[in-house]
C-alpha cells in the first residue's frame, strides 16, 4: 500500500517528490472530470517515460469485436470500449532549444502535485535542470469547467532561474491516439481533418462504427509576468494533429505563461455541420472570461456541490480525506444532467471493464444521488433503464426467453449486452434484481410513486417474467431452483441455487405483483395501457406466484445459516486469516481453477442479501451469517468493504466497522488491491458514503420517515452529513456526547432517532 505516498490533507490530495514508478498511479488518483468529460492526470509537456494517456467523453464508445465466444448463440458480438479521445491538454515546451521532459532532466526538485477537491482544480509544480543546464521552475494548473462543460482550462507557467531564456510553447490537439484497452488493435477513430484558423486549432474526428462526431478545439494566449503578450502563433498541421507555437524571450526569474482553453463538442449534443463553429464559440467564451475568472466560477460551483454533499469528520484526517475524495470523484463522473448517461466503474479515469453501466449504479450509486442531489437526478438513473427495456427484452430473447422477459445487460452502453466473459454475461443474472430493488428504494426514499405507473411497472413485469422462466421445478426438492449462475461473489462460477440470486428472484416477483395490484387500484388508466402493452394475464401471474412461493434456498442445519450455494460446505474451509499474505490478492497469484475450488469470497454475496433485505431478518440472524461468511471473504472487490462496514456497525462492532470504512474510503488512495494505475473504483465510492450515512449514521426509511440510529467510531470526535429527504434538507451532527439534527431547508418533519419519533422544525434543532 502507498500509505506514505499521498499526504493526509482534509481538502486535497498532495504528492511530493518525483518518482517515475508511480506516475501511472498518480495519473489515476489526480484525475479530473465534470460529468461530460474527464481525463487522467497526464503531463501537459512531453514525457518519454511510462504513462497511460487517457481522456474520455461521456457516452462516446466503440463496439470492439469480442475475441471469444462470438460464434456462440446469444453471445455478445462486441465489448463496448470507453474511448480514449483526442488529446487536448498537450503543450510541448522548449527552453533555449531543449525540450522539457521529466524523464530526461538532469535533476528534479520541489516536485508537487495537488488535487484541490474543495475548488475543483489540479496543479503540478517542480524545479528542473534540463540537459542543457537551464534551470527552470514550472507550475501547471488545470480544471474541467462545471459551468461550460465542453471546456477545460490550463495555465502553464515557466520561470527560468539561472539566466534569460527563449521559451517556445507548442499547444496542440492530437487525434492520433490509441486505446490501452483494445481487442484487435482496431482503428477506433477516423480523423476527418485538422487545422488552425485565426488562432483556433482543431481536429475533427468520428468514431468508427458508432459514428460519433467530435470536434476537439483549442485556443491559447501568452502572458509574461501576468501581462498579456499579443502574439500571432505559428502553426504546424498534420493529418491528425494541429499545433500552434508561441515564442517568447524572458529574463531570469520572469514568468512566461500559456493559457490554453480547449475541449470537446460532440454530435450527441450538436448538429455535425455545426461542431467546429460551436467549439470555437465555446472556447472564445471561455477565453473572454479568462482563466482566473473561470477558476473563480469553478470554485463557486464546487462550493454549491459541497454545501449539500460534504461529510465532515473531526479528529481523523485520513478518514476525512478518504470520504471527500470519494464524493469528489462521484461528482466529477456524474451530475445527473443527462438521462442518456450513467456511471461507469472507472468513470473517466481508465479503460478497464469497458461499458458505462453495471449493477453498481442501482445497488450502490442510487442512494448517494438520491440523498445528495434531488429526486430528478435519481429518476434519470431509473429512466435510463426504462429507455433500455426493449433492448433488455432482446437480450433475453437471444438466450431463448420469451413473452417479454427482460434480462438487463451486465455491461452496456446503449442497452445491448456487451460483456464477453460467459460466466458474467450469461450467469451473473442477479443484476436484474438490483434494478427492481432500485425502483423500490427510489419510491421508499423519495415518496415519488409516479415513476412506477409511468415507467417502472413495465420494467418490473419484464424482470419478473425473466425470473419465472429462468427458474425450473425440481421434483427431487419439490421446489423451484435456479441453476448455472454466478452470484455477486465472482470467485464462484456456474453454481446452482446461489442464495442471493434465488432470494432476490423471489422478491422481484412478489414486488412486481404488489405493484401491479396497486397500479390497478390507484392508476386505472396506466394499468389499462400497461396490460394492453404487456399482454399480462391472471393465468401468467398465477404461474409467477408458484415460483415465488416455492423457491428453494440452500440451508445448513449444522451451522444455522443459508448457504451461499449448493455444495459450499464441500470446499476446504480454510479461513482468510490462515492464507499466506504473500499470495494476496489471490486473483494476482492464484490460477482461476484454484480460486474456483476455494471457499474464498470476493465480495458480499449472501451478506448482500442481508444488506438489501435487512428487515427480513433478525439481528441475531445477521450476526450468525456475518460471523460465518466474513472470515472467508477476501474483499478483493471494491464493492465488498462498504457492505461489511455497514453490517459491522449494525452489530455494534465499531472497530471492525471503522477498519472496513477505511478500506473502502482509501481503497485507491492506499492502493489496497495494487491496481490503481489502471484507474479508480468510481462506483464503489458511493458505498463509502453509505458506510457513514447508513452504517455509522444508521439512516433507514421506516414507517415512511427517516430513521437514525447514530454510532461513532472511537477514533472520531464527531462527524456530520446532510440528506435531501423529499425536499427537506436535514443536517445530522454526531458527536461522542450525542446527536443533533437540524433542518437547513424545508418544512418541519417527523423522524425517528434510536426508535423514538421526534419532531424537527426549521427554527429548532433537536439533540439526542
Amino acid at each position: 500500500m502507498n500509505q506514505d505516498y499521498i499526504k493526509p490533507s482534509a481538502w486535497s490530495l498532495i504528492e511530493e517528490g518525483f518518482e517515475a514508478d508511480r506516475v501511472k498511479s498518480s495519473e489515476s488518483l489526480f484525475s479530473i472530470g465534470n460529468g461530460a468529460m474527464g481525463q487522467r492526470a497526464n503531463f501537459e509537456e512531453h514525457y518519454s517515460g511510462p504513462t497511460f494517456q487517457g481522456s474520455y467523453i461521456a457516452g462516446v464508445y466503440y463496439p470492439d469485436k469480442t475475441r471469444v465466444g462470438w460464434w456462440k448463440n446469444g453471445y455478445p458480438e462486441y465489448f463496448a470500449k470507453v474511448l480514449n479521445a483526442p488529446n487536448w491538454i498537450g503543450i510541448d515546451v522548449k527552453v533555449n532549444g531543449e525540450q522539457l521532459d521529466l524523464n530526461t532532466c538532469k535533476q528534479i526538485s520541489d516536485y508537487r502535485r495537488e488535487l484541490n477537491m474543495k475548488e475543483g482544480w489540479y496543479q503540478r509544480s517542480f524545479k528542473a535542470t534540463l540537459p542543457n543546464d537551464m534551470q527552470i521552475e514550472v507550475c501547471a494548473t488545470r480544471f474541467l469547467s462545471l459551468d461550460i462543460d465542453e471546456i477545460g482550462a490550463i495555465k502553464y507557467e515557466v520561470t527560468p532561474l539561472n539566466g534569460p531564456a527563449e521559451i517556445v510553447f507548442t499547444p496542440y490537439v492530437d487525434g492520433g491516439i490509441t486505446n490501452e484497452d483494445s481487442n484487435w488493435d482496431d482503428k477506433f477513430w477516423d480523423i476527418k481533418g485538422a487545422g488552425v484558423e485565426n488562432g483556433f486549432g482543431f481536429v475533427e474526428s468520428m468514431t468508427m462504427k458508432t459514428e460519433y462526431h467530435v470536434c476537439t478545439g483549442m485556443r491559447a494566449a501568452l502572458f509574461v509576468d501576468d501581462k498579456k503578450r499579443e502574439a500571432k502563433p505559428g502553426s504546424d498541421i498534420t493529418s491528425n494533429k494541429a499545433c500552434m507555437s508561441y515564442t517568447v524571450e524572458v529574463e531570469a526569474n520572469s514568468t512566461a505563461a500559456l493559457v490554453k482553453m480547449a475541449g470537446y463538442v460532440t454530435s450527441m449534443n450538436h448538429e455535425v455541420k455545426d461542431l467546429r463553429k460551436v467549439s470555437e464559440a465555446q472556447i472564445d467564451k471561455a477565453m473572454e472570461l479568462g482563466f482566473e475568472k473561470l477558476k473563480e466560477m469553478q470554485a463557486a460551483s464546487w462550493a454549491a456541490i459541497w454545501d449539500m454533499a460534504d461529510i465532515t469528520i473531526e479528529g481523523d484526517v485520513k478518514a476525512q480525506q478518504g470520504i471527500r475524495f470519494n464524493i469528489f470523484q462521484l461528482n466529477q463522473t456524474y451530475l445527473g444532467k443527462d438521462a442518456r448517461l450513467n456511471i461507469g466503474p472507472k468513470g473517466f479515469t481508465g479503460e478497464k471493464y469497458g461499458g458505462s453501466t453495471y449493477w453498481d449504479t442501482e445497488a450502490y450509486c442510487l442512494p448517494f444521488y438520491m440523498a445528495t442531489k434531488d429526486a430528478g437526478v435519481a429518476r434519470n438513473l431509473l429512466k435510463y433503464r426504462y429507455n433500455h427495456l426493449e433492448k433488455a427484452i432482446e437480450n433475453a430473447e437471444k438466450l431463448g426467453f420469451k413473452n417479454g422477459a427482460a434480462l438487463y445487460p451486465m455491461v452496456t452502453m446503449n442497452g445491448e449486452e456487451c460483456h464477453n466473459e460467459w460466466e458474467i454475461t450469461f450467469e451473473e443474472i442477479h443484476r436484474n434484481g438490483a434494478i427492481s430493488f432500485a425502483i423500490f428504494n427510489y419510491v421508499r426514499y423519495t415518496g415519488d410513486y409516479s415513476y412506477v405507473p409511468e415507467m417502472g411497472l413495465e420494467v418490473l413485469i419484464g424482470i419478473a417474467r425473466f425470473w419465472h422462466q429462468r427458474a425450473n421445478y425440481s421434483a427431487a426438492k419439490d421446489k423451484y431452483v435456479i441453476l448455472g449462475v454466478t452470484g455477486p461473489n465472482e470467485y464462484e462460477n456456474n453454481i446452482n441455487n446461489n442464495f442471493y440470486t434465488n432470494y432476490i428472484a423471489k422478491w422481484c416477483i412478489d414486488y412486481a405483483k404488489e405493484q401491479i395490484d396497486k397500479v390497478k387500484t390507484d392508476y386505472g388508466t396506466d394499468y389499462a395501457r400497461i396490460m394492453a402493452k404487456t399482454k399480462l394475464t391472471d393465468a401468467e401471474l398465477s404461474e409467477w406466484m408458484k415460483v415465488a412461493d416455492n423457491m428453494y434456498f440452500p440451508y445448513s442445519e449444522e451451522h444455522g445459516v443459508y448457504l451461499q450455494q449448493d455444495g459450499f460446505l464441500d470446499k476446504e474451509m480454510i479461513k482468510v486469516e490462515d492464507l499466506n499474505k504473500a499470495e494476496r490478492p489471490i486473483n494476482q497469484f492464484w490460477s482461476w481453477d484454484r480460486i474456483l475450488r476455494s471457499p474464498y469470497i470476493k465480495q458480499a454475496d449472501t451478506l448482500q442479501g442481508f444488506y438489501f433485505f435487512e428487515d427480513h431478518f433478525t439481528k441475531e440472524e445477521l450476526e450468525k451469517h456475518f460471523d460465518f461468511y466474513e472470515p472467508f471473504t477476501v474483499h478483493e472487490s471494491s464493492l465488498s468493504p462498504c457492505v461489511h462496514s455497514i453490517q459491522a456497525a449494525v452489530l455494534g462492532r465499531m472497530d471492525q466497522a471503522y477498519t472496513f470504512y477505511l478500506r473502502t474510503s482509501r481503497l485507491d488512495l492506499d492502493d489496497y488491491n495494487k491496481e490503481v494505475h489502471e484507474g479508480l473504483h468510481i462506483t464503489s465510492m458511493a458505498g463509502t458514503w453509505m458506510s457513514i450515512v447508513e452504517g455509522f449514521g444508521g439512516m433507514r426509511i421506516k414507517d415512511d420517515m427517516i430513521s437514525l440510529e447514530p454510532r461513532i467510531p472511537s477514533q472520531w470526535e464527531g462527524y456530520s452529513f446532510k440528506v435531501n429527504f423529499r425536499d427537506t434538507i436535514l443536517k445530522v451532527n454526531v458527536a461522542q456526547r450525542g446527536t443533533t439534527v437540524t433542518i437547513e431547508k424545508g418544512e418541519a418533519i417527523s423522524l425517528k432517532v434510536n426508535g423514538e419519533t421526534v419532531e424537527v422544525a426549521p427554527d429548532k434543532a433537536i439533540t439526542v
